[in-house]
This record gives C-alpha cells, sequence and structure tokens, in this order.
C-alpha cells in the first residue's frame, strides 16, 4: 500500500465520519427565536425554551429531507466499503479501482443530498422557501460537518485517481 491510498483511504474516513456526526446531530437549521431556540435536523428535532433543559422528538420529516437522508445514509455506507476496499488494497492492488468508484457513488449521491435538503426549507418550523432560509435562520454546523464531508470526499477522490493511473 503506497502513501497515495494510505492518504486518500484517511480522508475517505474523515469523510465518513463527519457525515455520520452530521446525521447524528440535530443541528441542520437553527431558528433564532428569541423564546426559545429551534434546531432541525434529519433524525431529530430539539428546542431550548427560556434556558430549560433542550427537548428533543423525532420529528415528521418533509419527503426532500427523507431523500436526502436516504441519498447520506447511502453514501456512508458506500464511503465505509470504500475504507474496507482500500484496506483490502494492501493484499490486492486491483480492489482500489472498485473503491474509487464506489467513493465517486458515494461523493454522488452526498452532492444529490446537497442539492435536495435544501428544498425543504418550506416547512412551517423553518417557515422560508426552497433554496431560501428567512432571515431569523442559520444552517447549523451538522450541514457544516456533512459539507466538509463532500470536500474530503473530493479530496480523497484526487488522490485516489492517482493511485489508479496507468503506468
Amino acid at each position: 500500500m503506497d502513501k497515495l491510498t494510505i492518504i486518500s483511504g484517511c480522508l475517505f474516513l474523515a469523510a465518513d465520519i463527519f457525515a455520520i456526526a452530521s446525521v447524528a446531530n440535530p443541528d441542520w437549521v437553527n431558528t433564532g427565536e428569541s423564546a426559545g431556540a429551534l434546531t432541525l435536523g434529519l433524525v431529530k428535532q430539539c428546542q431550548t425554551i427560556h434556558g430549560r433543559d433542550r427537548i428533543c422528538i423525532s420529528p415528521q420529516l418533509p419527503p426532500e429531507w427523507v431523500a436526502a437522508l436516504f441519498c447520506i445514509i447511502v453514501g456512508i455506507i458506500s464511503l465505509t466499503f470504500t475504507c474496507g476496499l482500500l484496506v483490502a488494497s494492501h493484499w490486492r492492488r486491483e480492489t482500489t479501482r472498485y473503491a474509487r468508484w464506489l467513493a465517486f457513488a458515494g461523493m454522488a449521491l452526498f452532492c444529490f443530498a446537497a442539492l435536495i435538503f435544501p428544498v425543504g426549507f418550506y416547512v412551517n418550523e423553518v417557515g422560508g422557501q426552497p433554496y431560501k432560509l428567512p432571515n431569523n435562520t442559520v444552517v447549523g454546523s451538522s450541514y457544516v460537518l456533512f459539507v466538509l464531508s463532500i470536500f474530503f470526499t473530493i479530496v480523497g477522490l484526487l488522490f485516489a485517481g492517482k493511485v489508479c493511473l496507468p503506468g
């Protein structure tokens, strides 16, 4: 296993971890209400009212967010298998080609999810329009982690491409 394979594997692993953390954390959209802070995620919705304990529930998601969640989960599975194939490339060099294609599929799914997610900004809790958040609402840290996972996947693909070049 050469250095570029190890680097791309580490980048894919980091992207995988960031994507898992972004799904697990209910901080995709934050509403800046004065009476209570509401954070919306893909699996949980949490609210803090006047500094009390945070209350979390599993919300009824709009279809766009369900589709984005599905794409992210399949992308996570794809990146997990990619990491496994890169480890297997230590013994069988040809598995890097399959790892590269799986990582590309994961990147495509992540990008598709990034395009679908903002369509759901119309939900009552957010109060915006597709691709447009209201003034008192911002994307949260989970969305930033998700964008970082896309970035690390793309950079990992660049390194994996160098590994798979003929010659």
